[in-house]
């Protein structure tokens, strides 16, 4: 069980995490193939793409908020039936679309090493070092692209990572997101693989009331060291779920780069993923 310490250290950052998310970020334009008039839902508000509806307000309907870019006071969105992932064909061509590329998430993003990895999945080991295996039964697919901010003005390269999964069911998106937060519990140091490595890793579950863009949604915070870091940096990720399926976004800091820039940096391709998720499932 983690110290109170530990669990207030995490709240906190948490909670300033929260405030970056909801406060919305970047201009996601409308992408070629995409519906041009997407339901306004609160991912489409944070990913910077206009409400306004055009021609006279209604008079039979109710006002309301009044200021640009105002968030729904709960999650609104339900996906369609009929767009949800049965098989794992269909599953592929909606991490595939919804996915991020180098223009999709922010200015100046390059392809990170490797770029792409697809249909596999992750694991935790006891032993707390994570690898690699085939999905298992209860998941369609899983795609996973790595976008970098490359050195610059005297910065460090910034390693970011998303991936989007389409789970079977909803109950098995949901139980991703509940042992995920377990995970940082149970290894609070973490190996990656090729000399990364993770520490004092704090993550905590949102509030549904706080969580306006998704059906749920973690925080986790630690530091990171590994090849070409430039000693310990901070490391910030998020994950979140739309029905059936999950999104993750994580960023790797660098010198020049403060927290705040990185929760900036998540919070924009978070909010980017979650709202061509919706696109895909509407």
């Amino acid at each position: 069980m983690m110290t109170q310490h530990r669990f207030g250290a995490g709240r906190a950052v948490a909670v300033a995490a929260a405030g970056v998310l909801l406060a919305g970020c970047g201009s996601a334009g409308t992408k070629a193939g995409e519906d041009p008039e997407p339901k306004p839902s609160a991912s489409a508000r944070q990913a910077g793409e206009s409400t306004e509806p055009s021609g006279s307000p209604d008079p039979k309907k109710p006002a309301e908020s009044k200021e640009p870019g105002a968030l729904p006071s709960a999650y609104d969105f339900t996906p369609s039936p009929d767009r949800v992932p049965k098989t794992a064909a269909e599953a592929r061509r909606l991490t595939r679309n919804a996915i991020l590329g180098e223009a999709d998430w922010t200015a100046g993003m390059v392809r990170g090493t490797p770029y792409e990895t697809a249909g596999t999945w992750t694991v935790l080991a006891d032993s707390c070092v994570w690898s690699r295996s085939a999905l298992p039964d209860g998941v369609l697919d899983s795609f996973t692209r790595r976008l970098d901010v490359p050195a610059q003005d005297g910065k460090g390269r910034v390693r970011g990572s998303v991936t989007v999964t389409v789970h079977k069911t909803v109950e098995g998106a949901d139980r991703e997101i509940k042992d995920t937060v377990q995970e940082s519990f149970r290894c609070p140091s973490q190996e990656l693989g090729g000399g990364q490595r993770l520490s004092g890793l704090m993550s905590l579950q949102f509030d549904q009331k706080d969580v306006r863009n998704a059906d749920a949604s973690l925080f986790e915070a630690g530091k990171f060291t590994g090849p070409g870091s430039d000693g310990t940096q901070d490391y910030v990720w998020s994950k979140s779920r739309i029905g059936s399926v999950t999104t993750a976004v994580s960023v790797k800091g660098a010198k020049g780069y403060e927290t705040t820039d990185l929760l900036r940096i998540a919070a924009e391709g978070g909010a980017k993923v979650l709202y061509r998720v919706e696109l895909e499932l509407k």
